[in-house]
């Protein structure tokens, strides 16, 4: 079978650099103001930062729907026999119901994985599937796989720029202001059982106490040697830190890593802000 791979710039990577994998990728698109960028494209990390520094609101929305048309219009005069999709979440971004539907409109077989987030979780899966597809493992095996990994998947988000929050419309500024004022740190997540949509797990009082909460939360999984827990910040390496040394001390077996938050959820979330997923390796 001749099988193509097709993901997005939620997974923090660049079209160039998941193409020497062998995986095709599309840019999603954040505006600000008048200026559309195409993310990992013409806006890397420091970029995003860069504008969040400048009190910028931020706008994301899906890849430009020509830029999916041509992608699979493309694969379709290639013949391809099957497109294997993991895109940012349909909790997050209607780009996996633009994939669905331009496929079906090509007559192109899709199949296409929710993964109810967005970040590493999009990344691993997608070189996972790959391999799996490789290694001439079953269609049904294939999709345990891959739902052992999405099901077991949660991310959590601690952000720290309560009026970046507002500036967005994601808080009023009256209750940005009360919170702030309360020293109030919220703590959002998503999963399965979300949707794929931010949820409010918890309030706490003091970034140290959320921390200290979220290491909490997470004993609810069976972490052990097989789980991936990654870190990501937006221009807080210091608490990150912190919260990898927390985390580090309560799993001992995980691997532990700290990167930079991939742009789509940075330009919601703001300075300051840290971002935990944590799912089972299969």
């Amino acid at each position: 079978m001749k099988i193509a791979y097709v993901t997005d710039s939620g997974t923090g990577r660049s079209i160039e650099d998941l193409a020497n994998d062998g995986i095709l990728s599309l840019p999603l698109q954040i505006t600000s103001g008048t200026t559309s960028f195409q993310d990992m494209e013409n806006l890397s990390k420091a970029d995003c930062v860069h504008l969040l520094q400048e009190k910028k609101t931020l706008l994301t929305s899906q890849p430009s729907l020509g830029l999916v048309a041509d992608l699979f219009t493309s694969l379709k005069e290639q013949h391809m026999d099957l497109v294997i999709a993991v895109p940012i979440c349909n909790g997050l971004s209607g780009t996996l119901t633009t994939m669905v539907s331009t496929a079906r409109e090509l007559d192109l077989k899709l199949i296409a994985y929710d993964t109810y987030c967005t970040a590493i979780v999009q990344d691993y899966l997608v070189h996972r599937l790959k391999k799996a597809y490789e290694s001439h493992m079953s269609g049904a095996d294939i999709n345990l796989l891959a739902q052992e990994i999405i099901g077991s998947c949660e991310t959590i988000v601690i952000p720290s720029d309560l009026m970046h929050l507002a500036r967005g419309g994601r808080l009023t500024a009256n209750a940005a202001r009360f919170a702030s004022l309360l020293r109030i740190t919220p703590i959002l997540h998503l999963n399965q059982q979300t949707g794929g949509k931010i949820d409010m797990l918890d309030k706490v009082i003091s970034l140290r106490r959320a921390m200290k909460r979220v290491v909490e939360h997470m004993h609810e999984k069976p972490i052990d040697q097989n789980w991936l827990i990654t870190i990501a910040h937006v221009n807080a390496i210091d608490n990150a830190q912190v919260l990898f040394h927390m985390i580090q001390e309560a799993f001992p077996q995980a691997s532990i890593q700290i990167i930079e938050l991939c742009n789509a959820v940075a330009a919601h979330t703001g300075l300051g802000s840290l971002c935990l997923q944590y799912f089972k390796r299969a």
